[in-house]
């Protein structure tokens, strides 16, 4: 299959970075979507948050989905049922590193892909990311160095940088960790006799 042909559902610019790095050169359209009303509405029928990671993936890729292959794309982070959102205010970040400190919580990463207007791939992948007890002292500091870089990401921490030093244990695909299943992804395409450049 030629190049040219994966459309990337989303405007994130490390999903784009990681598709780049593994020969896919995607065409960048993303989905506009009111993705807090169909959480929110997923969450009051008391949807998994695994469910509604891949709803979410699955009304971007349906969304913009045309002719080739189109990738929607979304993660979610849940501590227990709770699904967590991007920090809006520094406080708010403070508050999500505290009630996530010395606790195990999960991202569940989904990938949708559809071929044409239907779907032909899904795939959740799941990492479990488990956070040192933080005093309040250590998440000011973290906030001091990471603000206001942090609030495009649920939790307020981005694990590839210097919010891994926020961490014990993480568990699962490092990509997966990111948001997005890469390795299943590739696997996918390969499948589909995809060229990687």
């Amino acid at each position: 299959m030629p190049d040219g042909q994966l459309t990337l559902a989303s405007a994130s610019d490390i999903r784009r970075q990681l598709l780049e790095t593994a020969g896919l050169r995607p065409t960048i359209r993303p989905a506009r979507i009111d993705e807090a009303a169909i959480r929110d509405a997923l969450l009051a029928e008391d949807a998994h948050p695994r469910d509604v990671a891949d709803a979410l993936a699955e009304f971007k890729a349906r969304k913009v989905a045309e002719a080739g292959l189109t990738l929607g794309c979304d993660q979610v982070l849940a501590l227990k049922t709770e699904v967590f959102e991007k920090p809006e205010s520094r406080e708010m970040a403070k508050e999500q590193l505290s009630r996530l400190s010395g606790q195990t919580h999960h991202l569940y990463s989904a990938a949708v892909i559809y071929d044409g207007t239907e779907p032909a791939w899904r795939h959740v992948g799941v990492a479990r990311m488990t956070m040192h007890v933080l005093t309040a002292a250590e998440i000011d500091a973290y906030l001091d160095l990471a603000w206001p870089e942090v609030a495009s990401s649920v939790g307020a921490y981005q694990a590839e940088s210097i919010g891994a030093r926020l961490f014990s244990r993480m568990d699962g695909d490092w990509f997966s960790v990111l948001g997005l299943p890469l390795l299943d992804i590739c696997s996918f395409l390969r499948l589909r006799g995809w060229s990687f450049t």
